[in-house]
């Protein structure tokens, strides 16, 4: 099986959080972090849960389900989560389950990846893939993320020449004051000229958060609103690309 279509499960940022800030993901300590940058699976402060879903450009075949969750023990946490892509004539299903510790200032994780691509009249193929991701706290208010993607490079299928992306992010949070943090990441697939984000969040109360972000290619702005209690909460997040159409992204989550 051979196709040329976008690999999305394997490159999107996942949960409307992470795309309100436009789409960046290296910071964020939720149950995306399995999917977004597994190095910060054990910096939750507890176990959390979450459901996701995402519509692109109103055609129902972009669009996105994804849940995902993520238990935290004495001596590390682990994630789990499954994700589906696209509609009838093209779809993906993803599976992963990625393991993190945390050592002084630096957290990291390693995780393992399922994914199954359907194409009618081609056929189905599956693949695994291994991720590497890490967050060092160089301050009190800076960290430096990084996560490699697809480290195997592993290909669509055993009858396919098309590889899934291997990718490489890195990036820098500040947090100049409770209430602000500054996202910046930069992302760069093999043959790929680089992306670059960035995200913006205030919180006006402590349960009502604002974001905002943009990234290069291709190129939009985002919008997100984030309501939270002590233990549960609810993400919206919309993106606007000109050429393309408008994105909305909602995710809830529940905490233990």
């Amino acid at each position: 099986m051979d196709t040329s279509a976008q690999i999305d499960l394997s490159t999107q940022a996942f949960g409307a959080k992470s795309q309100g800030l436009g789409t960046t993901k290296l910071y964020h300590r939720d149950a995306w972090s399995l999917a977004n940058n597994v190095g910060t699976l054990d910096r939750l402060a507890d176990s959390e849960i979450g459901i996701a879903v995402d519509q692109r450009f109103g055609i129902q075949e972009l669009s996105t389900t994804a849940l995902s969750a993520v238990f935290k023990g004495q001596k590390g946490s682990v994630g789990i989560g499954i994700a589906r892509y696209g509609g009838e004539l093209f779809n993906q299903h993803r599976l992963e389950l990625g393991l993190g510790s945390t050592r002084g200032i630096l957290s990291f994780g390693i995780k393992a990846g399922w994914f199954q691509t359907h194409i009618e009249g081609f056929g189905t193929g599956n693949a695994f893939q291994f991720s590497l991701g890490g967050l060092a706290e160089l301050g009190p208010k800076f960290f430096f993320g990084t996560q490699l993607t697809n480290v195997n490079q592993t290909k669509i299928s055993k009858y396919s020449s098309q590889r899934l992306p291997t990718l490489l992010q890195m990036g820098t949070t500040y947090l100049p004051s409770e209430n602000l943090e500054i996202h910046v990441e930069l992302e760069k697939e093999l043959d790929q000229s680089p992306i670059f984000k960035f995200g913006l969040q205030y919180s006006l109360e402590k349960w009502i958060i604002l974001r905002t972000g943009i990234h290069s290619y291709p190129t939009a702005l985002n919008f997100g609103l984030g309501l939270q209690k002590k233990n549960y909460g609810l993400d919206y997040a919309y993106g606007q690309n000109t050429a393309l159409g408008s994105t909305h992204h909602l995710s809830l989550f529940l905490k233990r």
